[in-house]
């Protein structure tokens, strides 16, 4: 398979933390960061140049660019290999901590002699990592912290993770046969076991599920269970006729599940995964279909998304369920980037790819020049940026709307003056950096950017990244009434590692009257088709059409805008 420039900036990257733990010069450390980045910004696969190309690239030199080659042709450096090699295996993992850079884990490992999270773990909760230089407390209890996420999050995928792995399962099974169902379908922002029906006959389908497993866990008539990158799949059979109820079963969660079979116990019915059984009689009705099995309970459908025991099914009895936003509802994408700040489109294939959206408009939202490591736009770029707009909306039937990733600074201040804000159709306002300060002190920052006369949206409000970092420590009801008083919308963003705001945060924003904004966060091509992630979290949030601003048209969100 082909190494993507994704693999080979992570690749890149990788080797400069590893060269940093060894207590590697700066300089050669910075190099391979610098080359990263250019490796993730690249619209030109890198794995296809030619060493003399390579080299003439920002960033790379010879050095760099044949160790890019060795990685095309091989799949890997032997250099990285064999740094591998040198150090403790546990080293690596600590780099999984939020908080834990390459820096800390040198001076842990050479300092203290810790080359695991165990030992880690130890060493925070008896006291010995505060008497290093420049650790603390404070340092000792966010290790401890970071530890206990990273253990909560390290059985659960990322929906990027769990979307190949259901791609190889799907490779095997006949299409219009199986439906995956589980907190995949919900919506759910991180999966854990994988759970697939399916009608194919078992003895047809089992040797081809074999084929591709990493290990055969159980296989039988009624459910098969296989593994796949450390990952579990269940696979359920169901005839025709059971279809219906066996998918229920499987995509609700568990206090769902029970609430709908005390609902069935009161009309004297037992509801399980093969159909409704009369008490009294013994009579059994089987379900083709989702929207029957509902129907005979004498509700409304639910939709997977809101299988959670939250009030839907309450809501569902009393017909009071909320019309929920759909994707063709969404008109155009409100956070994407360009090749001004880091992102890989120009201007005119941003505006090609929102034509094959279909959508009405796209929001140009480059970073602000304060966040270094993008690159960036300040003033004169801006005032560029938006005469190359003008030209290119002349022939374009998806209008760029010119705007910005601004960054919310340590103070609340933003990275750009208000008189060159003003000129632009839509401004996001973004914390990058300073996450870990006080929750009070960060409440106030954000809602200060939130009061700004310029600011149209906050992007990714709690600053999560899935797998990566939890939600920074904010008090995000303060943000969301402050919102709604200042017009200020919240972004749901689309992207599977962040899903930012959660649906949890959607629901509040909804129940206080604060609109929202769904952008993608897009860099590259075919990133802008996450939308759909975004629009599912917004289900999941109970969020409908006119709670989003856009599903306005153009001239409604710019007047909104303005």
């Amino acid at each position: 398979m082909e190494i993507s420039n994704v693999q080979v900036s992570e690749i890149l990257k990788f080797f400069g933390q590893l060269l940093e733990i060894t207590g590697e010069e700066q300089f050669k450390i910075r190099a391979y960061e610098r080359a990263s980045e250019t490796a993730r910004r690249s619209p030109v696969p890198l794995v296809h140049l030619s060493p003399k190309e390579l080299a003439l690239l920002p960033g790379i030199g010879s050095n760099i660019a044949a160790k890019i080659i060795e990685l095309g042709e091989k799949g890997e450096i032997a250099e990285l290999e064999e740094l591998k090699r040198s150090i403790p295996e546990g080293l690596v993992e600590l780099l999984e901590l939020d908080g834990v850079g390459p820096k800390t884990v040198s001076k842990l490992w050479k300092r203290l002699g810790i080359t695991t999270i165990t030992e880690l773990e130890a060493a925070a909760r008896n006291r010995r990592i505060r008497a290093l230089s420049g650790f603390g407390a404070k340092k000792e209890e966010d290790i401890i912290r970071a530890i206990a996420a990273y253990r909560a999050r390290s059985s659960r995928m990322d929906r990027f993770s769990a979307e190949r792995i259901i791609g190889t399962v799907a490779s095997v099974l006949t299409p219009d046969t199986y439906t995956v169902a589980g907190s995949w379908r919900r919506g759910k922002s991180t999966i854990g076991d994988i759970d697939i029906i399916s009608t194919e006959p078992p003895p047809h389908l089992n040797p081809r599920l074999s084929r591709i497993a990493d290990e055969v866990i159980e296989e039988g008539d009624r459910n098969t269970s296989i593994r796949i990158g450390g990952q579990r799949i269940d696979i359920r059979y169901a005839s025709p006729s059971r279809y219906g109820t066996m998918l229920l079963y499987l995509t609700g969660s568990k206090a769902f599940n029970i609430r709908l079979r005390g609902i069935a116990a009161m009309h004297g019915w037992k509801l399980n995964e093969y159909g409704i059984t009369e008490k009294d009689t013994g009579k059994e009705h089987t379900f083709r279909d989702e929207p029957s099995i509902f129907t005979h309970l004498g509700m409304a459908f639910i939709p997977p998304e809101l299988r959670e025991d939250h009030g839907e099914v309450e809501a569902a009895l009393s017909g009071t369920l909320p019309e929920l936003i759909r994707r063709e509802d969404i008109r155009g994408d409100l956070h994407v980037h360009s090749t001004w700040s880091d992102g890989v489109l120009s201007i005119e294939e941003l505006a090609r790819e929102g034509e094959k959206m279909g959508y009405e408009y796209l929001a140009c939202t480059d970073h602000s020049s304060t966040l270094g490591v993008a690159g960036g736009v300040g003033k004169e770029e801006l005032l560029r940026q938006s005469h190359e707009i003008e030209r290119i909306n002349r022939h374009s039937s998806c209008h760029i709307l010119s705007g910005v990733e601004v960054d919310i600074m340590g103070d609340g201040k933003l990275g750009l003056p208000g008189s060159v804000l003003s000129d632009l159709d839509i401004v996001i306002a973004a914390i990058h950096s300073g996450f870990r300060q006080e929750k009070d002190l960060l409440t106030r920052r954000m809602i200060a950017a939130v009061q700004h006369d310029q600011v149209n949206i906050i992007a990714h409000p709690t600053g999560r990244l899935i797998g990566k970092r939890e939600a920074y420590a904010i008090d995000l009801e303060r943000v969301i009434e402050a919102a709604r008083d200042a017009g200020t919308a919240l972004e749901i963003n689309a992207s599977p590692y962040r899903l930012d705001l959660d649906s949890a945060g959607i629901r509040a924003s909804v129940g206080k009257g604060t609109k929202l904004a769904i952008g993608t966060d897009a860099h590259r091509t075919g990133e802008m088709e996450l939308i759909s992630s975004g629009v599912m979290t917004a289900r999941r949030g109970w969020c409908r059409k006119e709670d989003v601003i856009n599903t306005l048209g153009t001239s409604e969100l710019l007047e909104w805008a303005a």
